[in-house]
């Protein structure tokens, strides 16, 4: 592909990007915005230069999973893995085949804890995504070996509107904020309409300061189904 295809291609995967109807609609303004056409013109050239997480196609595989219509649950991570292979779009998930990272195997620890699930050998949480789990990065994108590379790019912006819209637009949705960075956002979500659970972040580093034990899943579906909406099956 020659250089001005590339940059057509890569533009059209961001500025058009393939994303569900209902996101699309309500966050159409973002994607026209000044800070969105910088965003592009960044992504643009760190792909002409380096290799880039997820691939083009997968940047938006969590709104595609999970329509607007149907979130119940927020999960915020903070940016994709930069192992080859590894990050899909899905905030802590990774691909068929791919050994769970450290922060995914604690997670599935706390669920098996917390609910008795067994610990499933992969790592793939699109079930959780196509039940209305919102898996969200806040930041989409990051530079191959490189954590945190695309971070003050524009992306937090776009991901802070993304849940200023489901708090806005949506009821009852439940916002797990695991860690400082993620509970960074609390103030974007209404805590009268929602639930937002906090704890430690599932890293091996901090999981046993307050990730083990905060049992969010079965509190989740609690909350879920004492409003009169079906629980998630946490089940992978």
């Amino acid at each position: 592909m020659d250089a001005a295809l590339l940059v057509s291609f890569l533009s059209m995967q961001v500025i058009n990007p393939v994303i569900e109807e209902g996101w699309k609609k309500i966050l159409r303004d973002e994607f026209h915005s000044p800070y969105f056409s910088e965003l592009k013109e960044f992504l643009v050239e760190e792909r002409q230069q380096h290799t880039v997480y997820p691939p083009g196609k997968l940047i938006f595989n969590a709104f595609q999973h999970t329509p607007f219509s149907r979130v119940k649950v927020v999960i915020l991570g903070q940016d994709p893995y930069h192992g080859n292979g590894q990050a899909h779009g899905l905030c802590f998930s990774v691909p068929p085949g791919i050994p769970q990272p450290p922060s995914l195997v604690n997670i599935l620890k706390e669920l098996r804890d917390d609910l008795g699930i067994p610990i499933p050998q992969h790592g793939n949480l699109e079930n959780w995504a196509d039940q209305g789990v919102l898996l969200l990065n806040a930041t989409l994108t990051v530079r191959a070996n490189q954590a945190g590379s695309h971070q003050n790019r524009g992306w937090e912006t776009f991901t802070s509107r993304v849940i200023e819209r489901i708090s806005e637009h949506k009821e009852r949705v439940v916002f797990l904020l695991w860690g400082r960075y993620a509970q960074a956002k609390e103030s974007l979500v209404d805590g009268n309409r929602h639930l937002v659970l906090k704890a430690a972040h599932p890293s091996p580093l901090s999981a046993y300061n307050g990730f083990f034990g905060c049992r969010h899943f079965s509190k989740t579906n609690a909350f879920l189904e004492q409003r009169g909406t079906n629980g998630i099956d946490w089940t992978l």
